[in-house]
Formats: structure tokens, C-alpha cells, sequence
């Protein structure tokens, strides 16, 4: 067993997730002041990303906040999911699948309930890491050292043997804190340069 370690975030690194701009469309259609929505669900979107409260539950309370009938409902969640999971980095996707067998391999996301099952269908995460470590399935987000703790243990790595890589600054310094080897997410070219340094 490879004891270096590549460590990935999933949205913005492995997921491309520009926002669309749904949440704001919603507002416009249901005649609520920009912002509402967010500052409504704010609760309730902390309690789904550390997993406190399971998806049905998140269905009810935007039913019962924002005033949606159960298809609006639905359609209110797809379009959010679909902002959320973005299009896949398919040149790092290959990239790291390329480094199999040759390093151990696991992904910190801060996440949603739900995720797993949704990235697992359209993605495959699964099969291109050993480990994920999912803030709604560990209970803490980064950049809590906790969360760093928990990848590590599910890896069974030590941290300064893992380059953790993520495109927010404050992720990045939080890794470093716990020892971690980390980069800061720009392009693919130079992420893939940086891994490659790590491994040699």
C-alpha cells in the first residue's frame, strides 16, 4: 500500500458548478424579494450539509416556507440539484483515474444530503476514489479539522502524506493547518502539474 494520498473536493474541482441563477428565477416566479429564499431555508440548508435532517424533511420545510404545492416542490429541488452536481471535469476525472493503484486516493466534499446517490449514478465517485468523506454523512464541513481528520482516518493515511485540493482559499489554508500538503484549484493544467509534483 501506496502511503502518499491525493485528497479532492468534488464541487468546483471534479464538478464544474457555475451558478444558474434557479434560486433567483424562483423568487421572480413566486413574487418574493431577492434574497427570501436563502434567508428562509438558511436553517434548514445547514442542518442537509451536515446531515442533521434527512431529504423528506428537507421537502416538507420548503414546502411549508416558501408556500409549494408537492410538484413545485419538486421542480424546485431538481432545479437546485442540477446547479449543485454542474457538468463533469472530465480532464481531471481521467487524470485521476489514471493515478490508480499508483497513490491512495479519497475526496472531502462539503455536501447535501442526498448527494452521495446523485454523484454515485451520474459520476461514478465512487469507483474513481477509495474514500469519500461527505459532510452530511461525517457531521462537519470544512474547514473544520475535524473534516480532515475523518478523510484521513477512512484512507488510513497520515496527513502530511496528502496533497488536498480544493478552489476555496480558506479549505486550502485549513489543510495545511492539519499538515496536509494543499493547492488551491485555478485550471486543470496546473493542478495536474502540482499532483504529479506531489507523487514524484
Amino acid at each position: 500500500m501506496k502511503a502518499t494520498c491525493v485528497i479532492l473536493d468534488i464541487g468546483g474541482v471534479l464538478e464544474i458548478t457555475p451558478e444558474t441563477g434557479s434560486t433567483q428565477r424562483w423568487e421572480e416566479r413566486l413574487e418574493l424579494p431577492f434574497g427570501t429564499v436563502d434567508e428562509r431555508m438558511r436553517d434548514v440548508w445547514q442542518a442537509g450539509c451536515v446531515g442533521s435532517i434527512g431529504e423528506r424533511e428537507v421537502h416538507e420545510q420548503v414546502a411549508a416556507r416558501l408556500g409549494l404545492d408537492a410538484p413545485q416542490v419538486e421542480a424546485f429541488m431538481a432545479d437546485l440539484w442540477a446547479e449543485y452536481l454542474g457538468t463533469p471535469n472530465e480532464e481531471l476525472i481521467a487524470y485521476v483515474r489514471g493515478l490508480r493503484g499508483s497513490c491512495r486516493l479519497g475526496i472531502l466534499s462539503n455536501s447535501f444530503v442526498g448527494a452521495r446517490e446523485r454523484e454515485t449514478a451520474l459520476y461514478q465517485f465512487d469507483e474513481l476514489v477509495e474514500h469519500i468523506a461527505y459532510s452530511h454523512e461525517i457531521g462537519v464541513e470544512k474547514p473544520d479539522p475535524r473534516a480532515f481528520e475523518a478523510v484521513c482516518t477512512g484512507l488510513e493515511v497520515r496527513p502530511e502524506s496528502c496533497l488536498f485540493i480544493d478552489d476555496l482559499a480558506v479549505n486550502v489554508e485549513a489543510a495545511r493547518a492539519v499538515g496536509m500538503q494543499a493547492h488551491l484549484f485555478q485550471d486543470n493544467a496546473r493542478t495536474i502539474t502540482r499532483i504529479a509534483a506531489h507523487l514524484a
